[in-house]
């Protein structure tokens, strides 16, 4: 069993979820910022999304996580083919998500790619880092969107490749350009201000399991 003296404690928001579609076999929902996708290890983080979710959609299921310090899209199957599909065409990276983060400093260049590995940091869970030796394979799309020179911030929209835990928070640290309000890769002051972590999924395109039509489902940050 594991230690709860060092498990933490994620309290959950109170601000619900929203449905943005919904059929016989999936539902998507935008999930708060604050609000794990599925139970923590520790008793008290037994509140998320897909519990919230289960209440009214019992059969509702988890293929894909969004962090706890992070808003936006996610798609939830209500069936077991869907579950199965979609599962493979995340396994197959055929499924396109995106997302908004206001980063820290003006980023010069209006488009481009990080690509770096990221590992495990057993010295300071639950962080990742980035690492040649050991880290996987990590690749992440950015467009600037916005350069807000008063307040010294980027818009970007970005497009991960791979679903590497923390990637994008991580890769943009790398960069020197930390995603505001981030508790784990920012600067104490970005936390302060931003007051959350200012990134979220914003769209996703997928092939509907049942029928295999091309789906989009956009949600715009609230930030």
């Amino acid at each position: 069993m594991a230690d709860l003296s060092e498990l933490a404690v994620l309290p959950a928001t109170e601000q619900p979820f929203s449905v943005l579609y919904e059929d016989e076999q999936l539902l998507i929902v935008s999930k708060p910022a604050k609000l794990l996708t599925v139970p923590g290890r520790h008793p008290a983080n037994k509140d998320c999304l897909i519990s919230r979710v289960q209440r009214e959609w019992p059969t509702a299921s988890v293929v894909h996580r969004l962090d706890y310090d992070t808003s936006g899209i996610v798609l939830l199957p209500l069936t077991k083919r869907a579950l199965s599909e979609l599962s493979k065409q995340f396994q197959a990276r055929t499924i396109t998500k995106q997302y908004q983060a206001i980063v820290s400093g003006l980023i010069d260049k209006m488009q481009g790619e990080i690509n770096l590995p990221i590992a495990p940091d057993p010295a300071n869970r639950p962080c990742y880092k980035i690492c040649n030796e050991s880290g996987k394979p990590s690749l992440t799309f950015y467009q600037v969107q916005y350069r807000d020179e008063a307040n010294n911030q980027t818009r970007l929209l970005l497009t991960p490749v791979t679903g590497r835990s923390h990637q994008l928070r991580l890769h943009l640290q790398a960069t020197g350009h930390p995603i505001a309000g981030d508790p784990f890769y920012g600067p104490q002051d970005n936390i302060d201000t931003a007051g959350r972590l200012l990134l979220h999924a914003c769209s996703i395109r997928f092939t509907h399991p049942l029928t295999g039509e091309q789906m989009v489902q956009d949600n715009p940050p609230e930030f």
